[in-house]
This record gives structure tokens, sequence and C-alpha cells, in this order.
């Protein structure tokens, strides 16, 4: 559901010199490299296919961040200087975002490039205000060669992001998700629901009384007591090793759940699908932050 406004905040105040526009956009290049290499550094295997996009990106803005550098040299004779800056640059790649792809167990190249295309969209919907409110044609000028190369970047961007979907596609994305460890999930809500909420329960019986009830009432209703097992009827509950693996699944259920009710809102035919679908991916989405919140008290490992 990618209908919220690119840009939070907008420039504060007109750039004044051409030496305020290089600081502004070396800044935003470097944050870029640094937030796009922490991902290309990252050496789990599993993370690889990710990780070789993050690499690609952030090869791309250390580029930029040495072209900017000579251009400000040749048009200001000196390297960007955060000195010049009179208010703090609108972070556009956020922290968060990244975050979001480093920690889900559903990335994908495809979802990389996307986060990238969007940055990218970003970064030319900023300039775009920055030429609005310029003064000096210089700076105009200047910035509106920034804003072009955003679109191009874009554009190229999007291509990666197209071929990637198409190559997803064509290992069977569409039909299922295949986990880290081989195991094939079902891509229909209605079952993930159903395999979501024995997990659940599952995970219930191996908590105290007061994360249990907090388990217990995650989601649209309540869930169902648990039936009684020949570990209930000794007193005993299922051990740590049991729960582990039916957490992660949980988790990774949850967050598939919600990637699936956000698509069907992009995707809905009409308003009230849409409605629906957004209502059903904002309950999803709730219940896995309050599954996360949960696992990371109960110290999954």
């Amino acid at each position: 559901m990618h209908h919220e406004q690119l840009l939070t905040a907008v420039p504060p105040v007109p750039v004044r010199s051409l030496s305020e526009l290089y600081a502004i956009a070396f800044d935003l290049a470097q944050r870029a490299a640094q937030r796009y290499g922490v991902l290309a550094e990252r050496i789990d295997e599993n993370f690889r296919p990710v990780r070789c996009v993050f690499d690609v990106l952030a090869t791309r803005e250390h580029e930029r961040v040495d072209s900017l550098s000579a251009a400000c040299l040749t048009a200001c004779g000196k390297r960007p200087d955060t000195s010049d800056l009179r208010w703090t640059p609108i972070d556009l790649v956020p922290a968060v975002e990244i975050a979001d792809i480093r920690d889900s167990s559903l990335s994908t190249p495809y979802t990389a490039w996307a986060l990238a295309v969007r940055h990218r969209q970003r970064a030319f919907v900023f300039w775009t205000y920055v030429i609005a409110l310029a003064e000096d044609p210089s700076i105009r000028l200047t910035a509106e060669r920034l804003a072009g190369e955003a679109l191009y970047d874009g554009n190229l961007l999007r291509r990666e992001r197209r071929l990637a979907w198409r190559a997803e596609r064509k290992i069977g994305k569409e039909d299922a998700t295949t986990t880290h460890d081989g195991v094939a999930e079902p891509a229909s809500a209605a079952l993930l629901e159903s395999l979501l909420l024995k997990d659940m329960v599952t995970w219930s019986q191996g908590v105290d009384p007061a994360q249990r009830e907090q388990l217990m009432t995650l989601g649209g209703a309540p869930l169902p007591p648990p039936f009684p097992t020949p570990n209930d009827r000794d007193g005993a509950e299922p051990g740590d090793a049991e729960i582990e693996p039916v957490k992660r699944r949980a988790l990774r259920r949850a967050e598939q759940l919600s990637v699936i009710y956000l698509n069907e809102a992009d995707h809905a035919a009409d308003q009230s699908g849409m409605e629906l679908a957004q209502k059903l991916a904002a309950q999803s989405i709730t219940r896995l932050a309050g599954l996360r919140r949960l696992a990371s008290e109960s110290g999954l490992r």
C-alpha cells in the first residue's frame, strides 16, 4: 500500500548558494551510501540475493558522492562542506525502511529494487521543491540537473525491479513462498490464517500466563483455548526447543499475511475491495508487531 506521500517534509527555505546546494546533495548521497552499505555487508547466506542488490546500490551512491565532490570543486572552488548547511537535509533513505528490508524474512531482490525506486522518486520530488523555491538561476539550473539525474536513475531502477519481478514469478513466487528452510508456504490468506492460528495456540502453551493472555487477544478475535495435549495432562509445557521453531514460523506467516493484504489493497478492483484489504492489512500489521514484541520478550533465538 504505497499511497503515502513520498516526502513527509519539504525544504523549509530557499537554497542560497551553490555551495549549500552541493552540501545538501553530498549529505544525501553519503547517507544513502552508508545505509545501503550496511545491508551490502550482511554475510548470512539467506540474505545473499538481496545483499547483491544493495552492493550495487551502495556502489552507485559512492560514485554519486565522488561525482558531487568533483562538481562542487569545479563550481565553487572547494569540496562540499557541512558548514554550508543551514538546515538538516531531509532523510530520503529512512533508516526505518532499511530496517524493514533487513528484518524481513520475505525480502527479495524485487523488494530491494522497489525500495531503491521509491528513494529516487523521493529524491526527484525533493529537488523539484528546491527548484521551485530557488531564486538564483544557477541554483535552479543545478537543481534541475540533480532532479533529472534522479528521474533517470529511477527509470533504470524500475527496469531492474521489473526484471526481478519476472524472475520471481518464473520460479513460482506467485503461487507459494519458499522459506529459508526449504518449506513451501501457501499463498492463500485463508489457509495461512488457519495455520497461523494453530501456531499461536501452540506458542501460547510455552509462555507465562501474562504473555499467554497477550497472545490470546492478538488479532481480530481472541484465540480459542488450546485443546489439552498429553503434555498438558502430565503438567508439562512444551520445551524451548519445541517452541522456538513455532515462534519463527508464526512470525513468518504473520508477515506473509501482511504482505498479501497490502498487495490485495494495491490491486483491488474497486473502492470497497481496497478498503476491506486495507482494514485486513492494518489488523495484520498490528498482529505482526505484537508477535514480534512477544518473541523479543520471550527471548526468541
